[in-house]
């Protein structure tokens, strides 16, 4: 384990490594240095993109691009990890696919209870991250504090970024990983509606990515092309938070109000946030989304009907 101080948000920056089978899985942590027993949020990753490059970004000459530091400085334990074939974890001959990445969450929540204490969780995923963490939800419950999934996809009906996607369907099966450059990860702030991400946003992203390679597994792809839904809303029974930007092309409105209606969970909210695409974490608006999960996490604790 690697420590030290950020003192910006008063946060110590700890990492761990942790074992699924043969592989070795990188997670990192941002805590509060004076807080006791804060809530832990642990941030799940998508598909073309590592844990930090998604939730810790310095973008040069900018600020407030670190999603754990926002919440750390809101008196959270904040936690995430690079899934199989991500950022720093192991490089296998694995496509790396959903079940997989559930999997992942399953073995590196053990250090987490060890490190906090707690044996519950606030889970926040994206995108395939959301697909990740739903899974791990229905077969983990007893770990799940709260679910939130954004950028979320159930049956996919509908959405014109995975119909552009299907159509490299056969290399997805056939493939364990695609490539990516610069332009790749441009596309994806600007293929749904430019405009809403800072200049020089994309490239730090692209910068954070390209360090680790140029290639992604293609597991996630293929699920969301062919083989959702993934995950069943009658096994999730935790609160949930369901958000949406206005301009994503991967999560409709209407699959995801399908999804909402059939929830098992009846501590459920679902929030459309204009002027955001699919990368909400990363947009000109992202504070609003920060403040829109803040208030979700913080909700006063439910009190029974009186008799």
């Amino acid at each position: 384990m690697a420590e030290d101080a950020t003192a910006r948000v008063g946060a110590l920056k700890e990492e761990y490594w942790v074992r699924k089978g043969d592989v070795q899985l990188f997670v990192f942590r941002k805590r509060p240095v004076e807080v006791a027993n804060a809530p832990v949020l642990f941030l799940v990753h998508g598909s073309s993109l590592c844990a930090r490059t998604g939730f810790d970004l310095d973008v040069p000459g900018k600020s407030g691009y670190s999603m754990m530091d926002w919440f750390v400085a809101r008196g959270f334990d904040v936690w995430t990890m690079d899934h199989e074939n991500y950022g720093c974890s192991d490089r296998t001959n694995s496509n790396s696919d959903i079940a997989s990445g559930a999997e992942d969450l399953a073995a590196a929540t053990p250090i987490v209870v060890d490190k906090t204490g707690q044996s519950t969780f606030h889970f926040f995923g994206s995108s395939s991250g959301a697909l990740r963490v739903g899974l791990f939800a229905m077969n983990h419950h007893e770990h799940v504090r709260s679910l939130t999934l954004d950028a979320f996809v159930w049956t996919g009906e509908g959405s014109p970024t995975l119909a552009k996607r299907s159509e490299n369907l056969d290399y997805f099966r056939n493939h364990a990983t695609r490539a990516v450059d610069r332009a790749f990860f441009h596309s994806i702030f600007n293929r749904d509606r430019p405009g809403l991400v800072e200049a020089g946003v994309a490239d730090a992203f692209a910068d954070a990515e390209l360090q680790y390679g140029k290639t992604m597994p293609t597991g996630t792809y293929l699920d969301m092309c062919a083989n959702l839904p993934l995950v069943d809303p009658e096994r999730i029974s935790c609160p949930v938070l369901i958000l949406r930007g206005e301009h994503d092309g991967i999560a409709t409105e209407e699959d995801l109000v399908a999804f909402f209606s059939k929830l098992k969970s009846d501590d459920k909210q679902m929030i459309v946030l204009p002027d955001q695409a699919h990368v909400g974490t990363l947009g000109v608006n992202r504070h609003r989304f920060f403040h829109v999960l803040l208030g979700f996490l913080t909700l006063p604790q439910r009190q029974a009907a009186l008799a």
